[in-house]
């Protein structure tokens, strides 16, 4: 395991004045290091306002998108989204591409990824899923979302060859199949040089997966989704493992590395055996979290915290996340991997460390215990499973001290309530029991009665509409013994955040 035994030390030369006639060069004890610019050269232009009349055609063309099967049907099949690849002539080839699946941190994980590419002066797109607020928060260009005009142009333009697809098959493309062509057609349009993309569910049949990714990444395997993906750790990490493939590789090019990379975070064992074999199946590196690469050391600071990560090319020092969290930590390491990887960093071969201390600065992770409210202290989070539960709650013990903490929790009702609210239940003083805008959400009287059976009748409310139980919950947060101490998490699923975000007033990101 990586530890401070592995250490080396790098001392940082000024290149200039050893003599290499003004070239973006370091020289380091391994040598010479390509310096591709630093915080000051990292300047993101802001994203263009969308006029009411676009969000208006944004409305009509979600509408008719929402009218195909959702992304709770699930036909597994990747021929409808090769055949609208082949119609539209391949574009998911145009670009690089690192993939992320994996049961929980994929979101933050591939934000972190996108930031350290940006910071390496990459253009690079972003597929996440889902979204919070608007479709377009899913196709991510030069660090914001795809704008309103460009989505439905996209959409407009691609339609006749989706109609195709649905015309060939015996099952019509998917909504989240289409918005998958609508993002590989965005990011070939751009153009970019990079894409980062989530998995939507699963791994080996989900839409996303018609790419060949040179680096793909497998977070945390656990128990989600099992009525699709099995309901084994075993059968989920052989779904998710379907990401690692051998490259397609020309045998006369011998610049282009022979294999893809895959970056494995911490696993239970019975998913690490899955995913070890499958990158022996397939010819593929591998590195893994505690061995090749780890988080060394996490300290809590203002806003956030400041990190030491053991990489694949050497140490990593004062990195400042601005993300809470033992769990976001580990998620770093995982992207700082990804990103070694991809450019092809080796042990004595590290990348420019200024890059990458402002790559992860920079980094954001909308509706992932985000600050929303300081009058009371008013978090949000998506978590939407107990394995996230859990991430949540030792991050909330582990990087603050309220006296009183409430919960504002709504749920679907075909998610494990009971494992959610059993992780949170050490960490809330009470919870307000509450239902979001999705038909998906569960009654909140039926899921105050549970909330009852964990955390005791005398610490459970109910308000059945989220700005009633926000209002609930800060007059329980400003009880005047504990006002000072109080803080307020809106948690329990993605459209929980989400329709908290827009009830803050957030903007999409």
């Amino acid at each position: 395991m990586a530890g401070e035994k592995d250490r080396e030390e790098f001392e940082v030369v000024d290149a200039l004045a050893e003599g290499t006639d003004g070239g973006p060069v370091e020289i380091t004890d391994s040598g010479l290091t390509l310096n591709l610019g630093g915080e000051d050269d990292y300047e993101e232009a802001a994203p263009e306002q969308a006029t009411p009349e676009e969000l208006a055609e944004l409305a009509q063309v979600t509408a008719e998108l929402n009218a195909r099967a959702p992304e709770t049907i699930i036909e597994p099949s990747l021929e409808r989204i090769e055949m609208l690849m082949d119609l539209l002539g391949n574009p998911e080839r145009s670009f690089h591409v690192i993939q992320v699946a994996g049961t929980n941190g994929k979101s933050s994980t591939a934000r972190m990824i996108d930031s350290l590419l940006r910071s390496f002066h990459r253009r690079v797109g972003l597929v996440t899923s889902p979204h919070l607020q608007l479709v377009t928060e899913r196709i991510g260009i030069d660090g914001h979302p795809i704008h309103p005009r460009d989505f439905v142009r996209i959409w407009r333009e691609i339609k006749p060859y989706v109609e195709m697809v649905d015309s060939r098959s015996d099952i019509p493309m998917s909504t989240f199949e289409v918005l998958v062509g609508i993002s590989y057609a965005a990011f070939a349009d751009a153009p970019i040089d990079v894409a980062v993309v989530e998995v939507g569910l699963g791994g080996t049949w989900d839409a996303t997966n018609v790419v060949n990714a040179e680096v793909a990444v497998v977070m945390p395997v656990g128990l989600d989704h099992t009525d699709y993906l099995g309901d084994t750790i075993t059968e989920i990490a052989g779904e998710k493992a379907g990401i690692i493939k051998a490259r397609e590789h020309d045998a006369d090019d011998v610049l282009t590395p022979g294999e893809n990379i895959a970056i494995i975070a911490e696993q239970e064992p019975e998913a690490m055996r899955v995913l070890l074999q499958r990158t022996v199946d397939v010819g593929a590196g591998v590195a893994r979290a505690g061995s090749e690469f780890a988080a060394l050391e996490s300290r809590i600071a203002v806003g956030g915290q400041q990190l030491t990560i053991q990489g694949l090319g050497g140490l990593y020092e004062d990195i400042f996340l601005p993300l809470h969290g033992e769990h976001q930590a580990k998620n770093a390491a995982v992207a700082l991997a990804a990103v070694e990887a991809f450019f092809g960093a080796s042990s004595g071969n590290q990348l420019d460390i200024a890059s990458v201390r402002t790559g992860f600065a920079k980094a954001v992770s909308p509706g992932r215990l985000e600050r929303v409210r300081t009058s009371p202290t008013t978090f949000l989070d998506a978590c939407h499973n107990p394995h996230g539960a859990k991430a949540l709650a030792a991050a909330l013990d582990r990087d603050f001290n309220f006296a009183r903490l409430i919960g504002v929790v709504s749920i679907f009702a075909d998610k494990d309530a009971a494992g959610i609210l059993t992780a949170l239940e050490s960490v809330l003083t009470e919870v307000v029991i509450t239902q979001n805008t999705s038909p998906r959400a569960r009654d909140a009287y039926e899921l105050a009665e549970l909330a009852r059976d964990i955390f005791g009748e005398e610490r459970v409310y109910v308000e059945p509409e989220l700005p009633s139980a926000y209002t609930q919950a800060v007059e329980l947060a400003e009880e005047a013994d504990v006002q000072s101490g109080s803080g307020i998490v809106i948690t329990g699923s993605v459209v929980t955040a989400g329709d908290a975000r827009a009830l803050f007033g957030k903007e999409p990101a």
